[in-house]
């Protein structure tokens, strides 16, 4: 999440530069240059009030590109979604830690690239005098410190998560993205900040088994990463152009992730396993029943669901099911546990044990509507990221690649959208995807490259 790496994105001006730049920034329309729009962003530096008053703060907004933190909260709600778990305290404060790490490596990406800038960006705030170098290095140190305190509220595995992201955010920044390794430095951080999310949401309520969110969340977090290390490698020659075949590999990135997301199951997909040592806490695998989140079936360790369940399926309601006597709920004769909800289908072998999904009336909506945005997001994202890829991929120009990663970018946000509905968290989708339209009005005040 910094500047340069978690934003799960990849690359602002230093990726321009084809040094794999300073990823994450969910920059509506950066792709068209440092023109336009992004002229009317940064203003010059003469006409902004030279550092004083309210051009102050609008240097360091600047410097920390504060519309980017709009593409920062969406993955740790899909993480929180790919538990099965409602989003809770820790969640938000798993949030809180994401945007001030995020933060902390904007602040530090500029420090680390002051030299290349004062030749090739003059005009940005640590070049042009209107912040202090040693100013941006403390900003970094503050904020990381500030997100490592907030990941800590949120419990030991959330802090061991976040402490893995400021470890590779710093690494990134201090030297991996002119190597080799910076695109998958910068996919490894997106998909922990993912993974933040989840160890935290599911800290919350199975504090016995805190690995279970993270194995839930692991295949959205490749997914991710996937997308960002096939964004953040078009980035590298986002200055020079010339090379067909890094877009050409992320337009067919592009097009598999579209179709995983698009399709209820997914890579690895259940429905909701956080906290439990089965899928979802009953053993079945469809994603219907609940479980209680404490790594037995049922909370009681019996396979039959028919013990440590009694106490809260009455005797006809298990009789009666789904009119099988099975152990899914999802009819509603069956309550969740405090903060857990019902998770999405996920499409696999089984997924509908027992004739659930034709007995279940009451949720076919709710199925209904999930796949109806499920496979909106997926659209959404498709075309987002895939248009300026073909279009760079015909023609590599820097203009047309510069393009294809600022579509990247803006594809950020739909996919995290998607992750969610995919989960079956369709308010957590929702309000993901309505951060996009205020990313992209506060991207034409504040440059976010």
């Amino acid at each position: 999440m910094s500047g340069s790496a978690v934003s799960g994105s990849a690359v602002s001006g230093g990726a321009s530069r084809g040094r794999g730049g300073r990823v994450g920034e969910d920059e509506g329309d950066r792709g068209d240059g440092r023109g336009g729009r992004d002229k009317g962003g940064e203003g010059g530096e003469g006409g902004r009030g030279d550092g004083r008053g309210g051009g102050r703060l609008r240097d360091w907004a600047e410097l920390l590109r504060v519309p980017a933190l709009f593409t920062v909260p969406g993955d740790a709600l899909a993480g929180a979604a790919a538990t099965g778990l409602r989003p809770n305290h820790r969640t938000f404060l798993a949030i809180a830690a994401s945007l001030s790490l995020y933060e902390a490596g904007m602040a530090l990406n500029d420090w680390a690239d002051r030299a290349d800038d004062a030749v090739e960006r003059p005009h940005r705030p640590l070049p042009s005098g209107r912040i202090a170098p040693a100013a941006a290095l403390t900003a970094a140190a503050a904020l990381t410190a500030g997100g490592l305190a907030l990941a800590s509220r949120a419990g030991r595995p959330a802090l061991t998560v976040a402490g893995a992201l400021a470890g590779t955010v710093w690494a990134y920044d201090l030297g991996l993205k002119h190597t080799p390794a910076g695109p998958a430095a910068m996919a490894t951080a997106r998909a922990l900040d993912l993974l933040l999310g989840a160890a935290a949401t599911s800290t919350a309520t199975a504090e016995g088994h805190p690995t279970a969110g993270l194995r839930a969340a692991t295949p959205d977090a490749l997914l991710l990463g996937a997308h960002t290390l096939a964004v953040t490698t078009v980035s590298r020659r986002e200055a020079q152009g010339g090379s067909t075949a890094a877009p050409l590999g992320a337009l067919a990135a592009t097009a598999v992730l579209a179709r995983v997301l698009a399709v209820g199951g997914g890579i690895g997909g259940t429905g909701s396993r956080a906290g439990t040592g089965s899928r979802d806490g009953t053993g079945s695998r469809d994603g219907t029943g609940g479980g209680d989140g404490t790594g037995s079936r049922d909370g009681g360790g019996d396979p039959d669901g028919t013990g440590s369940r009694a106490g809260r399926d009455s005797a006809s309601s298990r009789a009666g099911g789904i009119g099988t006597g099975s152990r899914h709920g999802s009819d509603g004769t069956r309550q969740l546990p405090a903060g857990r909800r019902a998770a999405a289908t996920r499409g696999l072998p089984g997924s509908t044990a027992g004739g659930a999904a034709e007995h279940a009336a009451p949720g076919a909506w709710r199925t209904g509507a999930r796949a109806a945005v499920q496979a909106a997001l997926s659209a959404t994202y498709a075309a987002t990221a895939a248009r300026p890829l073909f279009h760079a991929t015909l023609n590599p120009s820097p203009q047309l690649t510069q393009r294809a990663v600022g579509g990247g970018i803006r594809a950020m946000i739909p996919l995290q959208a998607a992750l969610s509905a995919r989960a079956g968290a369709l308010g957590t989708a929702l309000a993901t995807a309505a951060l996009a339209p205020a990313a992209r009005r506060f991207g034409r005040k504040v440059s976010v490259t």
